[in-house]
């Protein structure tokens, strides 16, 4: 299986999926938006264990190209660890929104959600762009 791509892939989704949600909320759809940010939790759960079973398995990280200009890597590097930092927010941030939401305790679910909406948001869009600087921007000849 080509771990890289389908995690790539499963950002991308979670991607929409949060978008998708955020519509819903603001369309006042509360029930769309409780099932679509249920299903962004199990995709992201999914991409978490499918992340994990794939650096297990090859012992590591995967090298940046040192044939890459440096402003490349300088800006892949940038990108990789302020998605790496804010990546270890996600479950904790996203396992309290939705709980309050759950237990309809809007107020708390609403601040909690201000701060991980965004995050969340920044951490799936960035995961696809580092798979797109590692795996996919062609290395000089």
């Amino acid at each position: 299986m080509d771990f890289p791509a389908v995690n790539a892939s499963l950002n991308a989704l979670a991607t929409i999926l949060l978008v998708v949600g955020f519509i819903f909320i603001k369309q006042k759809k509360e029930t769309a938006h409780k099932w679509t940010m249920l299903s962004c939790f199990l995709v992201s759960s999914i991409f978490l264990v499918c992340y994990l079973i794939y650096h297990y398995q090859k012992g590591g990280g995967t090298p940046f190209p040192q044939s890459h200009p440096s402003w490349l890597r300088n800006t892949y590097f940038a990108i990789l660890i302020s998605h790496i930092i804010l990546a270890v927010f996600v479950p904790v941030g996203a396992m309290v929104t939705i709980r309050h939401g759950l237990k309809n305790n809007r107020k708390k679910h609403l601040k909690w959600a201000k701060v991980t909406f965004p995050i969340w948001l920044y951490v799936s869009v960035t995961g696809v762009v580092v798979y797109w600087l590692l795996y996919q921007v062609p290395v000089p000849s």
